[in-house]
């Protein structure tokens, strides 16, 4: 049977949190002729890059949690479920017939607490304090980038605690936020990654 590994989602996260990394550097690099808006486009599209990459991160992380040892979701459900199921069943059970979804950090939080209590690792990395600026910019950030509503444009605006922003590419392209928001989730998925048994 197929098993996650949250420590090779982790590794896998980094790898291509830097590869997005790369293609910013280069977008913006003075090798091209790329216009300012360009390079708003360019920040736009790796914000939602790297919401996805997370994404992955974590529903990794949930379905190996489950796949691999299915006792502490059986205990957090309040039912037995089988030792082995196999990674499609797992994701079954996190995201039903829908995809994974969650409504910011307070909202991913209450997802991974569905699958794991709160006393676990997982929560206990996701929920540190010194990871809530990224994860609130993350999500609203995201959110703005993929929407352009007035909605998400006054959230992005809280999570940054600015006045004003055009687009999450043209504040994230200018000193260097996008590099220190990419940082601090890599530091967090290292420590995810240290903390996996498997």
């Amino acid at each position: 049977m197929r098993k996650k590994s949250i420590k090779l989602a982790a590794q896998t996260f980094n790898a291509n949190i830097d590869e997005i990394i790369s293609f910013t550097n280069r977008a913006t690099g003075a090798g091209g002729p790329l216009t300012d808006q360009d390079q708003s486009w360019c920040f736009d599209l790796a914000i939602i890059r790297v919401y996805r990459e997370f994404e992955d991160l974590i529903l990794s992380c949930l379905v190996a949690l489950i796949n691999s040892d299915a006792t502490t979701f059986s205990q957090v459900k309040g039912r037995n479920f089988p030792a082995h199921m196999n990674v499609e069943v797992c994701e079954y059970l996190i995201c039903g017939d829908g995809y994974f979804d969650f409504a910011g950090r307070d909202g991913l939080i209450k997802t991974i607490k569905k699958v794991v209590p709160a006393a676990h690792w997982l929560p206990a990395i996701v929920s540190d304090a010194a990871y809530t600026d990224a994860l609130k910019k993350l999500s609203a950030l995201r959110n703005f980038a993929a929407h352009d509503s007035a909605v998400s444009k006054k959230r992005a605006l809280d999570a940054i605690g600015g006045k004003g922003m055009s687009s999450s590419g043209a504040w994230l392209k200018r000193q260097g936020r996008f590099a220190a928001l990419c940082t601090s989730l890599k530091a967090m998925s290292a420590r995810i990654e240290a903390a996996a048994p498997y």
